[in-house]
């Protein structure tokens, strides 16, 4: 079977689309875009139902499929059934590298595992409150919430004035003072991430200065965590680290981040 690259798959995302919305569909495929071209666009729900209208006028802006299903029995999601089925069908062909899933339903836990053992990446896309079990399951899950602050830029106002400001006295030229790089913001990282990273940093093998190169450590955290470093608004593992008091970060020569853990 062929070797499948990252960034050059054929991909398939499926929304729920009574679980999701589609004010996040954008991001969405931003991020899809690091497994490769999402050719396949289904979307899955009640289509009478008032609640899709925003996401029927999108399928026809953004060649979304609607997959119609009733809701046959209240309180029974018809439309898990028939997510679940087309994935295994879309499986079955060995037509799709990766899957992206749009919901915050832990019912999808089991099709996420299924996915993942024949080696195909799932992307998971829901809300902070998404159940444990299903961000664990996924490759990477994202918050669409957090994904989406991420990419509003913040334009600082200026104060307001009480009166006519007084022009100030002319001074003489000085040369500018030096600007210092901008640090990296996000919000707080989860313990249980900086101590995935510590664990993973101990395995790695250190030169004689006590550095890792980031990528081996990146990986080695990816086998035992879903998280993804836009949940805490960063776009980079190397931004993230370097906001981590517990470690140093030093690029070297070829661009590779290499990090030192201090404490």
């Amino acid at each position: 079977m062929a070797t499948r690259q990252e960034g050059r798959g054929n991909i398939a995302l499926l929304i729920d689309a009574d679980n999701a919305s589609a004010a996040h569909f954008d991001s969405v495929m931003t991020v899809l875009a690091e497994l490769g071209t999402v050719n396949i666009r289904r979307a899955y729900g009640n289509w009478s139902k008032a609640t899709l209208k925003t996401w029927a006028a999108l399928s026809i802006a953004q060649a979304i499929e609607p997959q119609q299903q009733f809701d046959l029995t209240k309180g029974k999601n018809a439309t898990d059934m028939k997510m679940t089925i087309d994935a295994m069908d879309l499986l079955a062909s060995g037509r799709v590298d990766g899957f992206g899933l749009m919901s915050s339903d832990s019912d999808f836990t089991p099709l996420v595992t299924r996915l993942r053992q024949d080696g195909i990446p799932v992307y998971g896309f829901g809300l902070a409150s998404t159940p444990e079990g299903f961000r664990r399951a996924c490759t990477r899950f994202i918050d669409v919430a957090a994904l989406k602050a991420a990419e509003v830029p913040v334009v600082k106002k200026p104060a307001a004035s009480a009166g006519k400001a007084k022009a100030p006295a002319a001074k003489a030229p000085t040369a500018p003072a030096p600007v210092p790089p901008a640090a990296p913001q996000g919000k707080a990282v989860d313990p249980e991430v900086v101590r995935l990273l510590i664990d993973a940093y101990d395995e790695a093998k250190r030169d004689e200065r006590g550095f890792v190169a980031l990528g081996p450590v990146g990986q080695r955290v990816g086998n035992r965590s879903s998280f993804d470093v836009r949940n805490y608004g960063f776009k980079r593992l190397s931004d993230l680290v370097a906001a981590i008091p517990n470690f140093i970060t030093e690029v070297r020569e070829g661009g590779q981040t290499w990090i030192k853990r201090i404490k």
